[in-house]
């Protein structure tokens, strides 16, 4: 910078000025030294190698160890047992005949009208009785015939179901035999009415069971009457669920000190023992007693009404157990006390004494002397009485019959109802493996609903006989077994939104880094290209 002299002013004082500072160019920002090619091959190889071992070992590893083991089912199969498709449930039941006083050729006469005439009333074809002639040196109970019919000649036509074996004895007049000629005999259509009356109750049970259950309606009979269903509604609610074994809890509660023992043992052995041992086929018992002292009901009225009774038991304070090794309990309870039942009419003195509670038990009120200590068997025999035939209802017998015919019509009713629960319990179990893909079916369940469905066959087959009901258990059970895995039940509760919760926090931070860096080197890498070709368009021009 210089200074220049300028004109004086009046007083002669120099002025000078100053030149403006010249400014220089500002340099550009200085750019970091370009990449060597051997620094980038080197940067994508390590991106590279990063995701190469995500794919080619992190994802087979994480595929492996997370992949949900799901056995082969099949499921058509179990849906077609499901919709009764592939088992129609048949009960052919065998009729024996003995006719001692008519010849043979009269005798197959007669067994071939009654056959029309059955075949006539019969709506049902599921349910077949066919008869056959029997031979009367044999016993009615080892001839494997659900009943024996003993004709034998008489004033009158009676028919008396004898109330401890199967068999049905008619009385006839002679000149009821129907002629070889005949195509039609009164004779024959008594005996076709007489065993249609005996297996009414089988039929419609065994009717209600296939229409409350997913069978095609040509396999299903024709429909009830309202009033027919309604009662075999109530005692499907009234009895237990079958089971293999029940645990019969018998309870002796005194309001007082008084009585402290009772002969239960004794009175079970003869009043009860006969009916566990002729139901020993279809279920198992095991017994307990107790006695408690002081126990005050739940309801202190004298006089119960029908309201009072569905709060007698006082659970709070009674010690009831609900099961016993897994098996169903049946709780009889006698209670000792001053509590009556009411009449249903104030002119009438109360008559009963007990009432049952569907499936769980029954309760009978006793009353005794004050001072008695001890309750012998014989005081025991009405209450063991009437806990027998309550049994028989919670284990859903029959009600009318003699008592052998009402249990062999059990043990068949409990076929189908097995048959039906088993079939069920497959088509549940199918709806649910397709119904939720990432369900865990390990080998058990497959191996389980192969040893169902082979016990249903073996049951379908054999319906109407023991062997059947046994078939029909195991297929029962391991149907249950299948369905109720524990490793599949724990499926049931892990949605999708907590497999999302769980990899979510684990596999963000590991996998942003890999995303960024993989997106940024596909840029840079677009970008060397994009000038690789414009220096090579620029030498073109040159």
């Amino acid at each position: 910078m210089s200074a220049q002299p300028l004109p004086s002013n009046d007083n002669d004082v120099p002025i000078t000025t100053i030149a403006p500072r010249e400014e220089k160019p500002t340099s550009a920002k200085k750019l970091p030294p370009p990449e060597k090619p051997s620094d980038v091959r080197r940067r994508s190889h390590v991106i590279l190698s990063f995701w190469l071992i995500v794919l080619l070992l992190g994802l087979p590893i994480w595929w492996k160890t997370t992949t949900i083991y799901r056995a082969d089912l099949p499921l058509e199969d179990m849906l077609e047992w499901a919709d009764g498709k592939a088992c129609r449930p048949v009960f052919p039941l065998r009729i024996s005949i003995q006719a001692t006083s008519l010849q043979d050729q009269e005798a197959q006469n007669l067994l071939r009208l009654t056959q029309h005439a059955l075949d006539d009333l019969n709506d049902f074809a599921g349910h077949h009785l066919r008869l056959q002639l029997g031979d009367e040196k044999q016993d009615p109970a080892d001839n494997g015939s659900a009943l024996t019919i003993r004709l034998t000649p008489g004033e009158g036509t009676t028919a008396t179901l004898d109330p401890y074996e199967p068999i049905l004895d008619i009385t006839y007049p002679l000149n009821t035999t129907p002629s070889p000629t005949a195509s039609s005999s009164a004779l024959a259509t008594y005996i076709a009415s007489q065993l249609r009356t005996t297996f009414a109750e089988e039929q419609a049970t065994i009717s209600y069971l296939l229409s409350t259950n997913s069978m095609p309606s040509e396999h299903r009979p024709l429909g009830l009457s309202p009033e027919t269903a309604e009662s075999l509604a109530k005692r499907t609610t009234r009895s237990l669920k079958y089971a293999p074994t029940y645990h019969l809890t018998f309870s002796l509660f005194t309001s007082g000190p008084l009585p402290s023992s009772w002969d239960i043992e004794t009175a079970i052995e003869e009043y009860m023992k006969p009916v566990l041992d002729v139901l020993s086929p279809i279920h198992n018992f095991t017994i307990d007693t107790q006695v408690q002292l002081y126990a005050s009901p739940g309801v202190q009225n004298q006089v119960l009404n029908k309201e009072d009774l569905s709060s007698f038991i006082n659970a709070a304070e009674w010690p009831l157990s609900p099961s016993i090794g897994g098996a169903p309990t049946i709780n009889f309870i006698v209670f000792v006390g001053n509590q009556t039942i009411a009449s249903p009419s104030p002119d009438v003195a109360p008559t009963s004494h007990s009432w049952l509670i569907p499936q769980w038990g029954t309760v009978y009120l006793l009353s005794l002397p004050g001072d008695t200590s001890h309750v012998a068997a014989a005081t025991l025999k009405q209450p063991l009485l009437t806990f027998t035939s309550h049994l028989l209802s919670l284990t859903g017998t029959p009600e009318s019959g003699s008592l052998p015919l009402r249990l062999s019509t059990l043990a068949r009713i409990r076929s189908a109802d097995l048959l039906l629960r088993a079939s069920s319990t497959l088509g549940s179990l199918a709806r649910l493996a397709m119904a939720l893909p990432s369900i865990s079916i390990p080998s058990s369940v497959a191996d389980g609903v192969t040893k169902t469905m082979s016990h249903l066959r073996l049951a379908c087959d054999n319906l109407g006989g023991t062997e059947g009901l046994a078939h029909a258990r195991i297929a029962e059970a391991e149907a249950e077994r299948a369905f109720f895995e524990k490793s599949m039940v724990g499926q049931l509760y892990f949605p999708d939104e907590h497999k999302i919760a769980v990899y979510l926090p684990l596999l963000g931070p590991v996998a942003v880094p890999l995303v960024m860096g993989l997106i940024n080197e596909i840029k840079a890498w677009r970008k060397r290209r994009r000038e690789k070709a414009e220096k090579g368009a620029e030498k073109k021009e040159q």
